[in-house]
């Protein structure tokens, strides 16, 4: 344990801290919300390919208690009845190929039944974000061939600009508090050509989308997260234990050429000056170790004469 103590310095705990949040939020929040998305695509998808081959039925077949059922959704239906005068309302901040524009809502009274809200379509702004005049709603009876749509969620409250109510979502029970009428939960959408009907909106695009590679690629991240620690974690210790065999190896080579410095002094001889004795000794040793040749070298001089 001793070797994995530097993880609890500040650096390395806010590293792991980092890394363990991200991976969290990678299963817990990205990858589920991309997958869900994904979900949510491939069964509208599969509604509204459904929808497309088949016939319009009565809309009372797919009346509920609570307006209309989640699998219903995108199904044609007939519906007879009445538009309610007076009464649109128009969504704001709705895009049409590319382009900001507005969607109006009419109540409408099915005969001998309840209040449904009908998108009758959208309208361009006109001078900027102004709504532009469009024609009023039919009176009298009418039949309308729609779409079964689910109602949004409300995200702010309506308002009153340029003389009309606008709204941010399509959600019967706020609109229809606004305009005075109760409606059911849930809406229909014009098909071409309706009574009342304006600029068409088109079905959405039946592709897939990019959510299911999304919340894979989270996934991967969220793997990638604690092995990228991992890593690291190994990598310092790697370095700190080849450190660690260097200066070994350094102190190692130190001690061996102070021995061997050592070991050179020992080996010496210590000098001292020779005594009178050993003078002596040395001066007789050296008269003693004369040549042959040297007692002819001195009677030729006459030294030893």
């Amino acid at each position: 344990m001793e070797k994995l103590r530097f993880l609890l310095r500040p650096k390395w705990l806010v590293l792991a801290a980092v890394a363990l949040a991200f991976a969290f939020l990678c299963f817990s929040v990205l990858a589920p919300w991309q997958l869900g998305k994904n979900t949510s695509t491939s069964a509208r998808n599969d509604l509204i390919t459904r929808s497309v081959g088949a016939d319009p039925v009565p809309i009372t077949d797919v009346l509920t208690a609570n307006g209309f059922a989640a699998d219903d959704e995108w199904r044609r239906v007939i519906a007879q009845g009445s538009y309610v005068e007076n009464s649109d309302a128009l969504v704001r901040l709705r895009s049409i190929r590319e382009q900001p524009a507005y969607e109006v809502i009419t109540p409408f009274v099915i005969d001998g039944g309840p209040t449904v809200l009908v998108n009758r379509g959208y309208v361009l702004p006109v001078e900027g974000t102004r709504p532009p005049e469009f024609a009023a709603a039919p009176t009298g009876p009418v039949t309308l061939d729609a779409r079964v749509r689910q109602a949004e969620g409300t995200s702010r409250e309506p308002i009153q600009e340029d003389g009309r109510l606008q709204v941010y979502n399509i959600n019967p029970e706020q609109i229809g508090a606004a305009v005075g009428v109760d409606a059911i939960d849930g809406y229909l959408q014009l098909d071409d050509g309706q009574p009342g009907g304006l600029g068409l909106i088109e079905l959405p695009q039946t592709d897939a989308g990019p959510y299911l590679s999304y919340g894979l690629q989270w996934l991967a991240f969220g793997i990638m997260a604690p092995l990228g620690l991992a890593y690291f974690v190994r990598a310092e210790l790697r370095e700190r234990r080849m450190s660690r065999t260097e200066m070994n190896d350094a102190m190692s080579d130190q001690s061996d050429r102070t021995s061997d410095d050592d070991s050179a002094l020992d080996d010496e001889e210590e000098f001292t000056l020779p005594t009178r004795r050993e003078k002596r000794a040395r001066a007789r040793a050296a008269s003693q170790a004369r040549t042959p040749t040297d007692p002819r070298l001195a009677d030729r001089y006459g030294k030893n004469r």
